[in-house]
This record gives structure tokens, sequence and C-alpha cells, in this order.
């Protein structure tokens, strides 16, 4: 899912599918997140105590009061968690400065979970520093002096290990004071150019102790608007069709700037990428901590822009939906989705998100729905409608047990609205669907409640479904088609979730109510675009790829899941990823590595 607005988002969490386990129940302690449990485990939340009814993963939002398909409340309380984890081992030093020491350690074990590392100073009785890894870095030292560090863990329950064995350093002496500047860097240049960034060159300058980096200005500004550690850097978030003047300073690592190197002109493309392969992206209207960015300038690596999100309206009748810009005013916001649709690429309007739960449980709450929606459409001129409906906005009522026919009033409403929404604005209207794992995949395992809830709507829609791209995040470890399970952030997991999409799958287990396969091309895989950006699920631009490699042309990595279709799915169509903004954070390292990769399937 697409994490609450208060974390790095992409959603409340997906939970882990129904795996059998063989696990015997155990007092877990105080419940936590990150934390597997099985079936009959005792965790103790809020001052009562509660039963684990179906193993998962827990994750932030899916307290035991919250998700009652998970937990039951028992009487009486559970034995408290007074057992400590195990000292940490190994402390050690792989960098220090005049006045920082970083230390490294090996993890400590608990019963329940380790949930943190305090750093203390010469013996002292307060930490110095916390962790919650195996790395931390001391600041605030004096230059050559000795110090010597301990490391403790501690558990949700408060329980602190015994102290590391000691570890001493001593710190480097203060360098004397740097006042010469770098020379100006030589022949900058242009090596590469798109719709919105401009990729730059230049030779190297020179210091008496030694440059530490290269910062870009535009058209004459105060401040860099990008930074390198090399002799090249890009520039993004230009405006297309447009001539950028472009200088670069060296800097050392006292601060000195050089003078500005040779300028050059550069003009901007006019055209966002139109390969077969796609790359799809959640613009947020809201600011979480990842960066703040005007819809225009979004990287042209995107062909299909998902607005984030429109939200029911609080008081107004149920099914009422609205949406503001956070950064923009209406007409400008509505001139920046024509100025994307003028390069060639969909920008559409989302639904719901981890904030935003959708209830259509009658007829006039469906109308007050495709009202509002098509009102949203019509003044901002969306292309198309993205469903990303996260937590209790779609579960299964009991007895609905068919996805072909369901029975529950408010995914009748979801499915009635969203198709009269698709007529009402005709044949290229798109639409696309950002469910997470538990309610498309979790169905094979189980059928009922959150568990495959999506898969009535995807089967009712399919016939307008554009692009179906699940959150392959925030989900913990989820079978495949082998019987396997597999866990997020693997080549192996991305593989297998695809490929039941591709394959089809027996629904709740029964082989006589099989999912059918979707068309390659209606098929994208939804990842987070840094590891800030979800609370799991991050997964290198290498080991993505070599998913993809397997996914469409059959060119195994050596894991342990094998494709049922041995030559992949040459159609397969693309990636999404939250966020368009956390991307930017991470100096665009999602899109442009993919964008890259995915132009060589054109």
């Amino acid at each position: 899912m697409h994490p609450p607005r208060s974390s790095s988002r992409a959603a409340l969490a997906v939970l882990l599918l129904l795996l059998p386990t063989l696990a015997l129940a155990a007092d877990r302690g105080a419940w936590a997140p990150g934390v597997a449990y099985a079936v009959g485990d005792i965790a103790s939340y809020g001052g009562k105590g509660y039963d684990c009814r179906q193993a998962h993963t827990s994750l932030v939002g899916w307290e035991p009061p919250n998700v009652l398909a998970l937990w039951l409340e028992r009487t009486g309380n559970p034995p408290a968690d007074t057992q400590a984890p195990t000292a940490p081992a190994g402390v050690g030093s792989p960098s220090k400065t005049y006045d920082s020491v970083s230390l490294t350690w090996s993890a400590s074990t608990d019963n329940v979970g380790v949930t943190g590392y305090e750093v203390f100073v010469n013996n002292g009785a307060s930490a110095s520093a916390t962790s919650t890894t195996t790395s931390a870095t001391v600041t605030g030292l004096a230059a050559n002096t000795s110090y010597t560090f301990t490391v403790k863990a501690r558990d949700a329950a408060g329980n602190r290990s015994a102290a590391s064995a000691a570890f001493s350093t001593t710190t480097p002496s203060r360098p004397a004071q740097d006042t010469q500047a770098p020379t100006a860097p030589g022949s900058l240049r242009s090596t590469g150019v798109t719709s919105s960034s401009v990729s730059l060159a230049f030779n190297a300058s020179s210091d008496n102790v030694g440059v530490t980096g290269y910062e870009i200005f535009v058209n004459g500004g105060s401040s860099a608007a990008a930074t390198s550690t090399t002799l090249n850097a890009t520039v993004t978030g230009l405006a297309a069709n447009t001539t950028y003047t472009f200088t670069a300073k060296a800097r050392d690592a006292a601060g000195n700037r050089s003078a500005a190197s040779n300028s050059v002109a550069v003009t901007t493309g006019n055209t966002a990428p139109t390969g077969s392969k796609v790359l799809v992206g959640y613009w947020h209207n809201f600011d979480n901590g990842s960066t703040n960015i005007r819809l225009r300038d979004v990287s042209s690596k995107f062909n299909v822009i998902q607005v984030a999100f429109a939200e029911p309206v609080p008081g107004a009748p149920s099914g009422t939906m609205g949406f503001t810009p956070y950064n923009a005013t209406v007409a400008e916001f509505k001139a920046d989705i024509a100025t994307l649709k003028a390069q060639g690429r969909k920008v559409l309007i989302s639904l719901g998100g981890a904030n935003g739960t959708i209830h259509l449980d009658d007829a006039a709450a469906r109308q007050a729905f495709v009202t509002s929606m098509q009102g949203l459409i019509n003044t901002y001129g969306f292309d198309g409608l993205d469903l990303d409906l996260e937590g209790a906005s779609l579960s299964l009522n009991g007895g609905d047990t068919d996805f072909r026919n369901p029975t529950t009033p408010r995914i009748q409403h979801l499915i009635a609205g969203t198709r009269q929404l698709l007529n009402d604005n005709g044949a290229g209207f798109l639409l696309t669907m950002a469910p997470e794992t538990a309610y498309v995949q979790g169905g094979y395992a189980a059928y009922g409640g959150p568990w495959g809830a999506y898969l009535p709507v995807i089967y009712a829609l399919r016939d307008r479904l554009t692009y179906l791209h699940v959150q392959h995040y925030n989900t913990g470890t989820v079978m495949g088609l082998d019987g396997r399970a597999y866990a997020q952030s693997t080549p192996d997991f991305h593989v297998a979730m695809a490929e039941m999409l591709l394959q089809g799958f027996p629904v709740g287990g029964n082989a006589s109510a099989v999912f059918p396969a979707l068309r390659p091309e209606q098929v994208v895989i939804g990842l987070p675009s840094s590891p800030q950006a979800a609370g799991g699920g991050y997964t290198t631009p290498a080991n993505v790829q070599k998913a993809l490699d397997y996914l469409m042309k059959g060119q195994s990595f050596g894991g342990t899941y094998v494709l049922r279709k041995a030559g992949g799915y040459p159609g397969f169509k693309g990636l999404m990823t939250w966020s368009i903004n956390w991307d930017k954070f991470t100096n665009y390292e999602f899109s442009n590595s993919h964008r890259a990769y995915l132009d060589t399937y054109q």
C-alpha cells in the first residue's frame, strides 16, 4: 500500500498472505511492527493481550485493535517480556574525523525482537547515539582525543543488554585552516538533453588540499541547481523547449568555491519518451518529507503520471470526492496538466490511498461518487482514473465467495460507478489500479475479508483495464504459484507475483474458480522509488532488472522461482513507482536507471 502521509508513504501496509505454519504458539511480548507472528502467538498492546488468528508480518497501521481478522482479544494480560537481548559484538570503527567516530557491530538477538541500539562514550550513563541498524556515528567529539565506546541492545519491552566489549580509538588532529579556492572547472559542455533535463561534463579543477565536489548554476542563479563529485552532472526539472545557460564551480572541504567555468547555453527537448514500455509514477499532493515538486516539473522519464489523491470530502454525502492542489492554484495546476499532455504523456487522478477510505454502500453514494468525480475530470482534464483503494475501503462481506458474481454492496457499487465513468468519458479514458498484494495475490491462499477483495473489481472491469500495478512493497512474504513463500525486495518475489497475474490462479485454492490471466500489456510491477518511500520492499535497480530480464526474455538469474512460461512475456508493460516525489529526493535514481533499461526493449 501507499504509506500514510505521516510516514514515507506508499500505504497502510499490505499483510503477509495466509501461510501454513507449524510454529508453536509463543508469548511474543509487546506488539511491534516488522515481526512475523504465527497462529496462536500472544502479543500485548495497550495493556491488553491478543491471540494471533492468522500468520502475518506486522506493519504500522495494523495494530491488534485495528485488525480483528488478525488478532482476537484475550482475557487477562500476557506475561511481561523480561528477557534482555544478547550483547552486541565486534564493535569497530570503519572511519573517523577530528570530531566524529563512525562505529559498526554485529547484531544482537532477542526472544521477541531487538528494536534498537545505544552507544555509550567513556562509560557515560546516557547514550551518546542511538540506531535501529548495526551502525552509528558519534559526533561532537574533541580532536586528537582518545575515546572508549560500548554498545547495548534494547527490545520493545525496554530490556537492555549487557554492554559490548569496549572499543577505544583516538580522533585525528584538526586540519589546518584552508583558505585557498580551487581553480575553475574547464571546458563545460552539454552531453545530453531531454525535455526536462540537461546533462553536462567538464574538466577537473585542482586545489592545494583537494577538490571535494562541483556545483552547477543555471541562468546566473546564486543557488546550485545540481551537485556532483564526478566530472559529470545532470540538471533536472527544467521546462521543455527552453534555453538555459549553465556554469560550474568547484569546492573544497573547507567550503572554498572556485570562480565560474565558461558558460554554455542549451535548449531542452519538447517531447517525452514514447516507447512500448511504460514508467508510471505517483505524484503526491502533499509534502511528506520527500520534496515539493510542481506537476509540470515531473521528470520526462515518466509516461503516465498518477495525481494522488482524490479523497472523500469531510461532512459531504457519502461517496463525494474532492481534490485541491496543495502547491499551485487550480488554474496553475490545470496548466501543468495541459503541459504534460502536450508532451504526449497521460495524467490520471488516483482515488483513495492510505488516508482516503471510500465506501460506496448504496446507490446514493455511488451517484455522489460519479457526479463528483466527473466534475474533477472536467475541471482538470484528467486522462483517466486510478483505483488505489487500501485498508478498510475494500473488503468482502461474509458469504461473498465468488469473485465472478460479488454480493458485497460496496464492491458492486464501486464496479458500477467506475463503469459509468468509463462509459461517460469514452474509449480513450484510461483505467488503472494499484492494489496491495493481499487484495490480489492474497486471494490464492484465501478468499474473504481483505484477502482477494480486489479480484471481483479487476474481473468485472478487465475489458477496460489499462494497467494493473500491484504494490510489491509493504507486504512481507507472499506465496507464489509453486507453493513457496517469497520475500519482498527480491527478484524471485517480483517474478512470482507478476506471473500469478500472467498465468491466472485458483482463488482460495478452488480449482473450479480460477481467476483468468491478464494480457501481458496490462501488467506493471509497482515499486518504491527509494528506501524512504515505503516501510519495506525497496529493490535495487540491478535486482529489479534481473527480474524483468527473466519476465520479458526468459533470461534466468538463477533464482528459486521457475517461470511457467520459459520464454518469458515480451509484452509485459513496465514499472510503476511510489513516488515521483521520492524519486526526485534521491536524484532520480529510479526513473533514470529504469527508463534507460526499459528503452532497450522498445
